[in-house]
């Protein structure tokens, strides 16, 4: 699994996202693909099991859950 980073609020914006951007570049394609691949599985795990896109039509739509 990733690591969940904690950032100070009076670190500027600009800051982080430099930050970030040099950690995604370092990686390898492999790397940034299995990355997407393991968002998508915590994203299902949070939403109960249930993909938050599905097919529903022309191509994929967000959707919100009905609660």
């Amino acid at each position: 699994m990733g690591r969940l980073k904690l950032y100070d609020i009076t670190i500027p914006r600009e800051t982080i996202v430099e930050e970030r951007e040099i950690v995604y570049l370092s990686r390898t394609p492999e790397q940034r693909f299995f990355g997407v691949l393991q968002l998508n599985y915590i994203s299902v795990t949070m939403n109960g099991g249930r993909p938050l896109k599905s097919p529903q039509g022309k191509g994929l739509i967000i959707r919100k859950p009905v609660i």
